[in-house]
């Protein structure tokens, strides 16, 4: 059945001319790329003074990470409430509501892509300064402690010694 939509769509692309043809529909993930980056730019323009593209940098990344926070539905408790540190707190308090780690994560790959997709270059990309890296592994930790879920970083990949005799092996391990 898929052969039978390829076909179909090969014989409508070639009755066009090129100028006429449709773009394919964007993926989910192309789709909020996009999206991201747009909100990413509005809020730059938004800027007192407007921030351009160009002089964009990891602090304003930073800002626009919090300025999301009041957007977040993920309950993050501070440290004086009752409920610190419960996975599932049997009343509602009044601990502010923020983005999850997760969701910034996600937004900081796509905003890094696209950076670099834009016209950006790799060397010059704040979506992939260390700072943002400290900041997001600061809130992975912080709402993990919020929830009483206790964060273990995995350990790394045990020496190979034995694996070849002489300790060498054909997996190469990037630093990430």
């Amino acid at each position: 059945m898929s052969s039978e939509r390829g076909k179909e769509t090969a014989e409508l692309g070639s009755s066009r001319s090129p100028s006429d043809q449709q773009p394919a529909t964007p993926s989910r993930y192309e789709s909020q790329k996009r999206r991201d980056w747009n909100t990413f730019g509005h809020y730059l323009r938004n800027q007192r003074p407007p921030v351009p593209l160009s002089q964009c940098n990891c602090n304003h990344v930073l800002e626009f990470l919090r300025y999301l926070d009041q957007f977040g539905k993920t309950k993050v408790h501070l440290q004086g409430c009752v409920f610190y540190g419960q996975p599932e707190p049997p009343a509602p308090c009044t601990c502010p509501l923020r983005q999850a780690w997760g969701s910034l994560d996600a937004l900081i790959g796509r905003l890094r892509a696209a950076y670099e997709e834009n016209g950006g270059s790799p060397e010059t990309n704040p979506f992939a300064s260390g700072a943002i890296r400290v900041y997001l592994r600061e809130v992975r930790e912080c709402q993990a402690k919020a929830r009483g879920i206790p964060y273990k970083k995995k350990k790394k990949a045990a020496s190979t010694q034995g694996k070849g005799g002489d300790g060498s092996s054909s997996t190469m391990h990037f630093q990430g």
